[in-house]
């Protein structure tokens, strides 16, 4: 079956598939008649006013919404952990597993596989490295544990965190002082901190002629902390110190480029704020520095400068990775600016609001460039576990518990672009009664 048979077998038209059209490029074309088009249309109506403008304009972000299959009857505040994906890309994902199904061993190897190569140079030039830096993984944690499950280590080297980073991450540390004999150092920082300057300072405090690698959340996965990268990695490289920047919830959040961080090493999860498959992640590594670096699976030789030498993990469903492209098609629709304000707004919209209830604390700055979606509260008298499930139970409203042993306990408050403000509102009333009860 050639690809002309493929799309009729399917139910779409071989108009697509003249020759040198991609599967990707067929399912862009039809997606265009549904909900991308209803967005298109919506963009042309606000086209001129300011991403601060369209960021309160309800009318746009309802069109946004009807892009996403949703249940009306739960309020999903916890973005943070994984989104939805829109209809343009779950229908994407049928698509490709259609395919995947017609003839696996073939249509996977003669179709889908060259167009992963598409998919790793759209997530490049959005993160503005070249793709031969970006490997294609299934998540956040698959990344950076390469790195640091590779990176080579001797014993008494010392490897700079925090508390407030991801706790996969810091077991992976953990296993390598019990297997190597290094010694992982936790640094504490207020929620919010006086600055970003109290950040640096507290990282570089930690650090010692001993110190090899410093691993920092772009934005922590507690309270949506952003940290200074640029001017931690750029002094951890001035002192031939590996940076490892854990991006989890930064990209496709808020714009930003390689070239504004600077960091050795960055891994994200596509499946939360770009809203692709779930199952999907990236690895950005310097180019010099992909021959130091160990594969968690075994590679070929031949392969030791390759970046995609990571990514070989055996048999996987490459309908998920194929469909990332339909993602970044979505997110590059909305726009990276009007998404990010349109997140602040929401994030600042209830925070303003529950800020002079009795007993609430605010865990998350202001400060624009210290925060985006996420934020964080704790509530006096009610622990974080309690407050998530009274959320739910009594109002339908889906938030996630955080918990740094030691020193505080938090919900994470994580809208997104389908998020309405009726649904924030209601949070803000759930907090409300619960505070003046």
């Amino acid at each position: 079956m050639d690809r002309r048979d493929f799309v009729a077998a399917l139910g779409g038209s071989p108009l697509f598939f003249h020759a040198g059209l991609s599967a990707s490029s067929a399912g862009q074309a039809t997606a265009g008649t549904g909900s991308l088009a209803r967005l298109r249309d919506a963009n042309r109506a606000v086209a001129g006013s300011s991403p601060e403008a369209v960021a309160e304009d309800e009318a746009y972000w309802l069109r946004v919404r009807q892009a996403f299959t949703l249940d009306a009857n739960h309020v999903n505040l916890n973005s943070g952990s994984v989104s939805p994906a829109p209809r343009v890309v779950s229908e994407a994902m049928q698509r490709y597993w259609t395919l995947t199904n017609m003839a696996p061993s073939y249509y996977v190897d003669e179709l889908l596989y060259p167009e992963v190569e598409l998919v790793r140079r759209r997530l490049a030039a959005m993160f503005g490295c070249s793709p031969e830096e970006l490997a294609l993984t299934r998540n956040t944690s698959e990344s950076l544990q390469t790195v640091q499950l590779g990176w080579p280590l001797e014993r008494g080297d010392e490897i700079v965190s925090t508390t407030q980073d991801y706790p996969r991450m810091l077991t992976a540390w953990r296993q390598r002082e019990r297997r190597d004999g290094v010694r992982l150092k936790l640094v504490t920082v207020p929620t919010p901190p006086p600055s970003m300057d109290a950040l640096y300072d507290r990282i570089f405090a930690a650090v010692t002629p001993r110190t090899k690698v410093i691993h920092i959340c772009h934005m922590t996965y507690t309270v949506g902390q952003i940290f200074p990268v640029r001017r931690i990695a750029d002094e951890a490289r001035r002192r031939g110190i590996l940076s490892i920047v854990d991006g989890g919830h930064t990209f496709a959040q808020f714009p930003f480029t390689r070239d504004d961080l600077g960091c050795d090493v960055y891994g994200s999860s596509l499946h939360k704020w770009l809203c692709a498959p779930v199952g999907n992640g990236l690895l950005y590594v310097r180019r010099p520095l992909i021959a130091r670096i160990w594969p968690l699976l075994a590679a070929e030789a031949a392969q030791d400068d390759d970046i995609r030498k990571f990514e070989s993990i055996g048999t996987y469903p490459i309908a998920l990775r194929t469909a990332v492209s339909d993602a970044v098609l979505f997110h590059e629709e909305i726009g990276a600016e009007r998404k990010a304000a349109r997140l602040r707004f929401l994030r600042e919209r209830w925070m303003r609001a529950v800020e002079p209830l009795p007993g609430v604390t605010l865990r998350t700055s202001y400060d624009p460039a210290q925060a985006c979606a996420l934020g964080a509260m704790s509530l006096a008298g009610m622990g974080a576990q309690r407050l998530t499930d009274t959320l739910q139970r009594r109002w339908g409203i889906h938030v996630r518990p955080r918990f740094v042993p030691d020193e505080f306990e938090c919900i994470r408050v994580t809208p997104n672009v389908f998020t309405t403000l009726d649904e924030i509102d209601l949070f803000v009333e759930a907090i409300r009664t619960l505070a003046t009860a």
